[in-house]
């Protein structure tokens, strides 16, 4: 039966410590080197962002959850071990994939798993093993949860409307907008409480291993930290429009971004923690791990300089084959045009509310006007890609129908339209309009962002058309007119929107 380390064998543990953490400390640094900007875009959300501004405190937390083991660290040996790189590998793999799609979250994951096989390949399974929970907890230097904004909209405004009515404010609702007499307010993605949920899965997530035992406690734990901010962003949300029935938008918004942005959160992460400390069933004091249970001799031992040698050699591999892949573009034409369609002709753009799609990026951009007898006016709009690359993306962040902090907010998602999606969106005025889309990309026609992302992958990988193309067609709201019926007369005559993206591609068909 395996026993703990004798003193004595301490010492060419803690040699081979501080040679093979100094080899993985060279391999750290030159990885991060080898992806610097993905590593420099990683650190200018986390200063930038309110949403992650969390992960800031993740790497102080790493090195303390390191710090707390180091005892029992001491007394296991760390032995360089080959399977480890299949890690390195596989979050290579997963950056490339996030490089070739445009996915910043599967770039910053493939490197933080790149980081991770580096720990396993050059200290080995026992040592893996005693970091388990710190490596894992290395996910949430990674930004992720902004899939959780929409529902949590609906979810906040689901709360916030019968509080409101319960105490006697005269609030309707329109989708994500609020209005009361003397304002309106919209709950927006930062209104979501979104950002709150995702710090708080990192906060839960560190006190149940810290502080539990019990997986059962763990688990409770775990949902108290996400029931309570929601719940406490509902009250939130209904308090500051509860303000401003009494007061003034103003006055109410003003204190709500302060109370919101210094006190909120503390008071939550206090409140979370007072419900669990009395169930807390790990000593302050005991031990992480039993090192005598991780003195076996792995199979498969590399030399450590060796092993460091392969981790940077395999990830290297990705970025050079991104290379090879970025070339692959698509032949446009020096020159496009919007298409004559039948039954309508080209009139000017909007003076009533400005609106155009945004696409920084896009090899040529076309937007315009079109009315027909009947008088009804519609908006097209064609953004073509070559190919795609950072920066210049078909789906990403503000880019798309609606910039960030444009004029135009969204309101509601409606039915889809001649296999397009529709949304509706509104500015002051008020004015509104309904916003169709659909993408084309490889040889798929879609209304979907991830089908977008898959679908630039497959191009990029395996080859196929690189071109990438976003349509939209638009129609204001006005009275004694059908937006929707409009639109759709203008679509039947436009003829099939994959055939229109391939023509202003230059892909006659």
């Amino acid at each position: 039966m395996p026993t703990p380390a004798s003193a004595s064998s301490r010492v060419p543990f803690a040699m081979l410590w501080r040679r093979q953490t100094a080899i993985l400390a060279v391999v750290a640094v030159v990885l991060l080197a080898l992806f610097r900007s993905d590593v420099a875009a990683l650190t200018t959300i986390w200063w930038t962002s309110t949403t992650f501004g969390h992960c800031l405190f993740i790497t102080p937390v790493l090195a303390w959850l390191v710090w707390q083991r180091r005892v029992e660290l001491a007394q296991i040996a760390p032995v360089a071990w080959a399977p480890g790189l299949a890690i390195v590998a596989l979050g290579g793999f997963g950056w490339l994939l996030g490089d070739a799609g445009g996915v910043a979250l599967a770039r910053h994951l493939g490197i933080v798993m790149m980081l991770q096989g580096a720990v396993v390949t050059l200290l080995g399974p026992n040592v893996g093993r005693a970091l388990l929970f710190p490596l894992a907890y290395a996910v949430f230097l990674v930004p992720f949860g902004e899939g959780l904004e929409e529902p949590l909209q609906r979810l906040t405004v689901g709360m916030t409307m019968p509080l409101l009515h319960l105490f006697g404010v005269p609030a309707q609702v329109d989708g994500v907008l609020i209005t009361i007499p003397n304002g309106y307010f919209e709950v927006a993605e930062a209104c979501s409480g979104a950002k709150f949920v995702i710090a708080m899965i990192a906060y839960g997530t560190l006190v149940a291993n810290v502080c539990f035992v019990s997986w059962g406690r763990r688990a409770l734990f775990m949902l108290v930290s996400i029931v309570v901010p929601v719940l406490a962003n509902g009250v939130r949300a209904f308090a500051t429009i509860f303000a401003a029935y009494h007061s003034s938008v103003e006055q109410a918004t003003g204190f709500d971004h302060i109370v919101y942005g210094w006190v909120f959160f503390g008071l939550v992460m206090a409140a979370t923690l007072a419900i669990g400390w009395r169930w807390f069933d790990r000593a302050p004091d005991a031990p992480v791990f039993d090192p005598a249970k991780l003195q076996s001799v792995p199979r498969l031992r590399l030399d450590a300089l060796v092993a460091g040698v392969l981790v940077l050699a395999m990830a290297a591999v990705f970025p050079a084959w991104s290379s090879v892949i970025a070339g692959r573009a698509q032949t446009l034409p020096a020159e496009i045009a919007l298409p004559e369609v039948a039954g309508w002709h080209r009139i000017p753009t909007s003076t009533r509310a400005v609106w155009s799609p945004h696409y920084p990026g896009a090899d040529h951009f076309l937007f315009g006007r079109y009315a027909d007898a009947a008088g009804d006016a519609v908006d097209l709009a064609i953004a073509v890609y070559g190919s795609q690359q950072e920066g210049k993306e078909l789906v990403a962040f503000g880019v798309g129908p609606i910039r960030e902090d444009d004029v135009w907010l969204r309101v509601e998602d409606l039915p889809d339209l001649a296999g397009g999606s529709v949304v509706r969106v509104s500015a002051p005025g008020p004015v509104e309009r309904q916003i169709v889309t659909w993408y084309r990309v490889g040889d798929a026609l879609t209304t979907k962002g991830p089908i977008v992302k898959l679908e630039t992958v497959k191009a990029k990988l395996l080859g196929g058309p690189q071109r990438a193309v976003a349509v939209h067609v638009s129609a204001e709201v006005v009275p004694g007119h059908d937006p929707r019926a409009a639109m759709t007369r203008f679509i039947a005559a436009l003829g099939p929107i994959d055939r229109l993206a391939d023509r202003a591609a230059g892909m006659s068909r």
